[in-house]
């Protein structure tokens, strides 16, 4: 479900160079539990203490257990699906990542949304790819907890 307030784009392949500097989002909130953290962990092998273990997460700088970093990575698919969309295309892909950075900590049970901004799109063999800067925010923070400057390639 999209934010009341979200700005949501939603543009053909042809006008994707029109949206340099355009911003877009922000998404509705997720919460992010400790049930989908432990399965995160589960999936990936990483049992960080610091992601399962209230009690010694509690004398931690945190003061409690935080959500992985590449857990609320992967929320940008359904978050941006929410406030970002490219129509008639054949397949869009996420192509990369150019920086990502973490500064502020994702509480368990605390909720995220995103919003961005396109920062480039530029010509590739058969389709377009698109740069853009995208933020999550805790709700109640101070600090991004993620900002990653994606690419994405959008093909016909």
């Amino acid at each position: 479900m999209t934010s009341p307030d979200a700005a949501r784009l939603s543009v053909s392949l042809d006008d994707l160079p029109t949206l340099v500097g355009r911003t877009f989002g922000p998404s509705s909130w997720r919460e992010i539990p400790q049930s989908e953290v432990t399965a995160f962990a589960d999936l990936t092998g990483d049992h960080n203490p610091i992601h399962l273990d209230p009690e010694m997460a509690a004398t931690t700088p945190f003061g409690g257990t935080i959500v992985h970093g590449y857990l609320t990575l992967s929320l940008v698919v359904p978050l941006m699906a929410e406030v970002f969309e490219v129509t008639d295309i054949g397949v869009g892909i996420n192509y990369g990542l150019d920086r990502l950075r973490f500064p502020s900590p994702v509480p368990v049970g605390s909720r995220v949304r995103i919003a961005g901004e396109v920062t480039a799109v530029d010509e590739v063999a058969g389709g377009l790819q698109v740069a853009a800067r995208v933020v999550f925010e805790v709700e109640g923070g101070s600090k991004p907890a993620c900002v990653a400057d994606m690419v994405l390639r959008y093909y016909r």
